[in-house]
């Protein structure tokens, strides 16, 4: 009786062997596609965060880039419309200039717009700290604006002489300073240039 358990047992053992052996092949061969399609998904959704991340780097640089060069134009034209406003002053015609005077104003008025919009851009997409520093340059601007606006109507505000208002004008450099630091390092620019050098 043992002569022939032993060879029905090997031979059970490998049919059984030979039965499930496609049954575990496929669950390894599945198991190994499933852990590579995982993978694939990562590496396509790493993928896609880089994508978005370079696509919204674009579109804050874009929107900096706006602000800063609405700022330049709005403080060159306030600068401008400032000693238009003094020169007619100092000349003390009422009427002299008037159309020089009304097409500055239009300058004005316009480059103003230009700089509301691209802060108002650069606002919604900014990082908390340039969004500070845009409100606090369109904060000193306004009050430039303001003060220029009343020493050209003749009904100049206390400390709104040509003078006060100039150096104030002037000042502005160190405010386009801070909100230029702000915005390169939103955008990781001083990080990038110190890594290349």
């Amino acid at each position: 009786m043992d002569g022939w358990l032993l060879p029905l047992s090997i031979a059970l053992i490998g049919m059984t062997g030979t039965l499930f052996a496609p049954l575990l092949t496929q669950r390894l061969v599945g198991r190994f596609q499933s852990e590579q399609f995982e993978r694939q998904e990562r590496m396509a959704e790493g993928q896609w965060q880089r994508e978005q991340q370079a696509a919204e780097l674009d579109v804050r640089r874009a929107c900096y880039v706006a602000a800063m060069a609405g700022y330049r134009r709005y403080r060159i034209e306030l600068m401008s419309f400032l000693w238009r406003a003094h020169k007619a002053q100092a000349e003390g015609a009422a009427g002299g200039g008037a159309g020089e005077r009304a097409a500055g104003r239009a300058d004005l008025e316009a480059a103003r717009q230009a700089m509301h919009v691209a802060f108002a851009e650069a606002q919604l997409v900014g990082s908390d700290s340039v969004v500070a520093e845009l409100d606090a340059t369109a904060e000193r601007l306004a009050q430039a604006f303001y003060r220029v606006l009343r020493l050209d109507e003749g009904d100049p505000v206390p400390d709104g002489d040509f003078e006060a208002i100039k150096a104030d004008l002037l000042g502005l450099g160190e405010r386009w300073k801070e909100m230029r630091a702000a915005m390169r390092a939103d955008l990781g620019t001083d990080a990038r240039l110190q890594r290349g050098r």
